[in-house]
């Protein structure tokens, strides 16, 4: 370790394993007040070429490229996954939230994809989940993975112009706006990603400390 350590402005770099412009944003958002990381993400390393995402669960694709990032940077990372999981579609879109529609799907394909499978379910039938799958990993693997998930409901038309990804169609219980018509503060103190990173928030403010 070098001696910059003993520094008082250190700061620890920490990559976001992400490309995807509306995730990084929220997790830099959030990962503010837990610690003063010094963020970047995968824009920072453009040629940096990520794994296949070949994990049949949330955790395994997070860990898989936490670990993976992580040794090929050599940097302390964080990753996530996530997506939708509708219960009565069998779990879909699942882990393949992000390509859905295909592998170079649009939000909007995604979308209208969903819309198509979900028509004809009664409402009691359109409960659905968003599930987030964080993982922390060292150059010298993986530190700890963890899960947080927000229950809700889906619309069968798009709602709100905010958010990403299937947003404008969910509904949290407890609220009367999809996550695209709530602020950005409200959604980040409520989201799945927000429940995961509590999880693992300690684990990150003790790295500042070691």
């Amino acid at each position: 370790m070098s001696s910059s350590n003993n520094h008082s402005s250190f700061q620890l770099e920490l990559v976001i394993a992400s490309t995807n412009m509306h995730k990084v944003r929220e997790f830099k958002t959030m990962l503010k007040p837990i610690a003063q990381f010094d963020l970047r993400s995968l824009h920072d390393f453009p040629d940096y070429v990520p794994p296949e995402e070949t994990g049949d669960t949330f955790e395994e694709n997070a860990k898989l490229k936490a670990e993976h990032a992580a040794k090929t940077l050599n940097k302390w990372v964080i990753a996530d996954d996530s997506g939708l999981v509708v219960p009565a579609l069998n779990g879909a879109p699942g882990v393949l939230s992000a390509r859905y529609a295909g592998n170079d799907a649009t939000d909007l394909e995604n979308r209208k994809k969903l819309l198509d499978e979900i028509q004809y379910l009664m409402e009691e039938d359109r409960q659905a989940f968003f599930e987030c799958a964080i993982a922390l990993a060292s150059p010298e693997g993986l530190k700890k993975c963890v899960k947080g998930t927000c229950e809700g409901v889906l619309l069968n038309q798009d709602r709100g112009g905010g958010g990403f990804g299937y947003d404008p169609l969910f509904i949290k219980h407890g609220y009367n706006k999809t996550f695209a018509e709530l602020s950005e503060s409200i959604k980040n103190r409520i989201s799945h990603r927000r429940k995961a990173l509590d999880k693992i928030a300690l684990s990150l403010e003790s790295l500042m400390s070691t």
